[in-house]
Formats: C-alpha cells, sequence, structure tokens
C-alpha cells in the first residue's frame, strides 16, 4: 500500500460514512427512498477504483469491511441493529451489493497480468453500474410512475421501472467507459452496440430476479457476458 492508497481509503470512507449518515437520519421517515439513496451514492465509489494502486487494497481495506458490516444489518447477523435500511426489509441486498463488488475485484485482480493488476478493473465497474444506477433509479421510477405492472417469480415490476433500468444503463455505462479511457485505464475500443446488448441483458436478468439477489445475478452476469464479448 502506498500513500495514495491511504489517501484514497479515506476519502472513500469519509464519502461513504456521510452518505450513510444522511439515509440514516435525513431519510429516516422514508426507508425505501433511503435505501435507494444509499444504493445510488454509495455505488459511486466505481469512480474511485482506478485511483487504488493495486485492487486488492480495495478488497482488503474497503469492499469486504463494508461487506461484514452490513452482514451485521441483516436478519442473519448475531448482533440486531436496528435502522432504517433494516426496517425497509432489504438489508440483506445491501449485502449482496458489497459482496458481488468485492467478489468481481477479486477475481478480476487474480485474472489481470501479473504487471498489471488493475487490467479489468474497467470490467468492474461497467458490471456494477447496473446494480447501482439502473436498478437505483428503475425502483425509484417504478415506484413513482409505473402504471403497467407485471410479475414474474412473484416479484411484481413495471414496465416503466424496466425501460428506466435500460436506459440509464446504457447511459451510464457509456459515461463510465468513457471516463476510465479519458483517465489512462487498459480499455477495448469503444463499441455502443457491446453496451445496448449487455445493457438490455442486464434489464432482462433484473426483471427474472427477485428479494434483493439481482444485486448478485445482475453484476455477475454483465461482467462474465462483458469479458466475453469485449476480452476473448
Amino acid at each position: 500500500m502506498i500513500f495514495t492508497d491511504i489517501l484514497a481509503l479515506i476519502v472513500v470512507y469519509i464519502y461513504v460514512a456521510v452518505i450513510f449518515v444522511i439515509a440514516e437520519l435525513v431519510l429516516k421517515t422514508r426507508p425505501e427512498v433511503s435505501r435507494k439513496f444509499l444504493h445510488i451514492m454509495v455505488g459511486n465509489m466505481i469512480f474511485a477504483m482506478p485511483f487504488f494502486s493495486d485492487p486488492w487494497v480495495m478488497v482488503w481495506f474497503l469492499t469486504l469491511p463494508i461487506t461484514i458490516g452490513l452482514f451485521f444489518l441483516t436478519e442473519y447477523s448475531p448482533i440486531k441493529i436496528q435502522n432504517s435500511v433494516t426496517e425497509s426489509g432489504h438489508a440483506l441486498g445491501l449485502f449482496f451489493y458489497a459482496l458481488i463488488w468485492t467478489a468481481l475485484i477479486a477475481v478480476f485482480a487474480t485474472i489481470a497480468p501479473a504487471n498489471d493488476p488493475k487490467f479489468y478493473i474497467w470490467i468492474v465497474a461497467l458490471a456494477i453500474v447496473p446494480m447501482v444506477y439502473g436498478d437505483g433509479f428503475a425502483a425509484l421510477i417504478g415506484q413513482k410512475f409505473g402504471r403497467l405492472k407485471y410479475t414474474v417469480f412473484g416479484g411484481q415490476k413495471s414496465v416503466e421501472g424496466s425501460l428506466t433500468m435500460f436506459v440509464i444503463t446504457s447511459v451510464m455505462s457509456v459515461f463510465v467507459w468513457m471516463v476510465f479511457s479519458s483517465i489512462g485505464c487498459t480499455m477495448p475500443e469503444f463499441n455502443i452496440v457491446y453496451i445496448l446488448m449487455i445493457s438490455a441483458v442486464a434489464t432482462v436478468c433484473e426483471a427474472l430476479s427477485y428479494g434483493g439477489i439481482d444485486n448478485l445475478t445482475v453484476p455477475a452476469l454483465t461482467a462474465i457476458l462483458y469479458y466475453l464479448v469485449a476480452v476473448l
């Protein structure tokens, strides 16, 4: 770990702490909004990933500790902590959210070239986009404006929410791709067709997932697809 890693960790932890305080105190009367606020705002950490010298620094000192902390907010925790996230009934989803982030960084850091452990960090970022922005805004728009409902495996979705997920995922994927390219990350040639196709698959995957499991399935599937179409 070098000085820039320490500085990045400090900045990210302060940012996450502020977001959790806002979600818990300011939005406490609206647990569902609080959860999606966390969902989206904490996800902005993807823009900090390129500034770490080694992805394993993020795993051991950032995403894994957050994953462990979120576990204690779930119903399976031996310690019961009352908070708006737990009360909204989706603490397990947030745990999955952090868990898949940790797993993806670890997997792609492991398969990256020995001389460039950040070689595939762009795949992790793009895999997180549908979960953070697509699903986050889809839930908010779907709950507020969703009129055309459909049910899959016992979970109710809306056409408006699903369309929002596809559009937001596509737009933010393009944005993240451009940002990572502009700061010197190793990236394949930009391909909008890949982004639109994978965004569509991620949207379908989210629709077929239920009970917070989409926080695992969507990023995992997205990461695999980007690796297959843009790397192999």
